[in-house]
């Protein structure tokens, strides 16, 4: 019997939107790290597959940081060019369904460049679909309050938006997945 660690320690992520059906899915990604405040999983790339079965490949390695608590929830992808961008989906918080890693996805997003500018992102589509599902207004109010406290922490250049602590996830994740002779 293999009792290699390795082969445990992969997750499957899995974004749903409000109506509960399945927006978004990843490969497994290799858990690095859990806390009671998060989930770190890394990955050299991933395979996509979106609800329409569109199906893609992530470019960059990353590392996918899933909360427990806050909602959202931050990929850290490692940029050819150099530095770490960051993109912050707004969501729920992250679920441990039998090992799949589960959140709901309500569009808003913040993305961090590698420079530091800051961009949010797909303002119209949650507007489309805050009005489309029928988002009451604590929870526009509990998104647009997450959104705030996300610029708040890049501002701050708080975990999560810390290169060094990216930087040594990433590193446990090589150490831990090293060839074995």
């Amino acid at each position: 019997m293999n009792t290699d660690h390795r082969f445990k320690d992969w997750r499957q992520v899995q974004a749903y939107k409000h109506d509960g059906k399945l927006h978004r899915k990843w490969s497994p990604a290799f858990l690095v790290e859990e806390t009671d405040e998060y989930w770190a999983l890394a990955s050299r790339m991933s395979a996509v597959v979106e609800s329409d079965g569109r199906r893609w490949m992530t470019k960059e390695p990353a590392i996918f940081l899933l909360f427990k608590k806050k909602w959202m929830n931050v990929i850290a992808m490692f940029k050819e060019s150099g530095g770490i961008c960051y993109y912050v989906n707004i969501a729920t918080p992250t679920i441990d369904d039998q090992g799949y890693l589960k959140y709901i996805d309500y569009d808003l997003d913040v993305k961090l460049y590698p420079d530091m500018v800051e961009k949010t992102l797909d303002e119209r589509e949650f507007a489309h679909n805050a009005e489309h599902y029928g988002y009451s207004p604590e929870l526009r109010k509990k998104i647009e309050k997450t959104k705030d406290e996300v610029l708040r922490l890049i501002d701050q250049r708080a975990f999560p938006f810390q290169n060094a602590e990216i930087e040594r996830l990433f590193q446990t994740f090589l150490d831990r997945n090293r060839p074995q002779i």
